[in-house]
């Protein structure tokens, strides 16, 4: 190789080590996501500033903002958050946890398929706002009907995606552990359980966000605290700054809420080499 051929090579090497240095000194990943929601309120609070919109219909940022900050101090927020949070918390517990053992109970027992899951799957297709008549009727407006409600909501998807990954789960595999003669519980657990996992944290996720959307409807329909019912008391007397601080409370507890299950998976799937989450 010539001495020339050398400082060519040199120089693009020191080239491309700076382009990368470049890359690596530009804005964080992260930060790419904020970038439109910064410029929309951007937008908003200029057009507020301006008067191009109505400060009773859309409230200006800031405006919102300090009625986030007043809910805080006055203690209300964290009264509101923290029943919401139970409700929520109780009734994806009470639907996952059924989810998760009839979608395991179905994907492994041909008889429990055909007969259970044909049902399932019709129930599934129900509007749950149809039924909320019925739980009133039957469980009244007290805290049961409403965590009954999340629990139902939360249960299709983790059932769904369950019954999946255990039906999906590689014929091969199960000749193997004929071959080195698992029993039963092991069989459940170092093969069905790690091979549907995919599928069964992607309902989590789902059932989680299933919970949020279902919580705001059960506490609009008769709650005396809750996001949901901060909402709808603050829709009664035309306070729409704090109609805002409710949407956008749900919207960052419902993300807080699918960000730590993704950390969930990134933990359980390290060993899954096909796994892009």
């Amino acid at each position: 190789m010539s001495a020339n051929e050398v400082t060519l090579g040199s120089k693009a090497g020191g080239g491309q080590a700076a382009i990368g240095r470049k890359r690596r000194a530009g804005m964080p990943k992260w930060l790419y996501g904020w970038v439109l929601p910064v410029i929309v309120l951007a937008l908003w609070e200029s057009a507020s500033a301006l008067g191009l919109v109505s400060e009773s219909a859309l409230p200006a940022p800031s405006r919102i903002a300090e009625a986030f900050w007043k809910l805080c101090v006055d203690g209300d927020m964290a009264k509101h958050v923290s029943t919401s949070a139970i409700r929520a918390g109780g009734g994806f517990l009470l639907g996952g946890a059924t989810g998760l053992l009839l979608g395991v109970f179905t994907g492994l027992g041909k008889w429990a398929e055909r007969t259970l899951d044909p049902s399932i799957q019709m129930l599934r297709t129900v509007p749950l706002l149809a039924v909320i008549p019925l739980f009133i009727l039957w469980f009244g407006v007290g805290e049961f009907s409403k965590v009954l409600l999340i629990a139902l909501g939360s249960f299709f998807p983790l059932y769904f995606h369950t019954h999946l990954g255990v039906r999906s789960a590689d014929r091969k595999l199960y000749e193997v552990t004929r071959i080195l003669q698992y029993s039963k519980l092991q069989l459940l657990t170092k093969l069905i359980i790690p091979a549907a996992l995919p599928n069964i944290l992607l309902g989590v996720r789902l059932s989680v966000g299933t919970s949020w959307l279902l919580l705001a409807v059960a506490e609009m329909m008769g709650a005396s605290a809750g996001v949901g019912y901060m909402i709808q008391d603050a829709r009664v007397y035309g306070q729409t700054d704090i109609v805002f601080v409710g949407i956008i409370l749900f919207a960052l507890v419902g993300k807080l809420s699918d960000s730590v299950v993704r950390l969930v998976e990134r933990r359980c799937l390290r060993w899954n080499n096909s796994y892009k989450g």
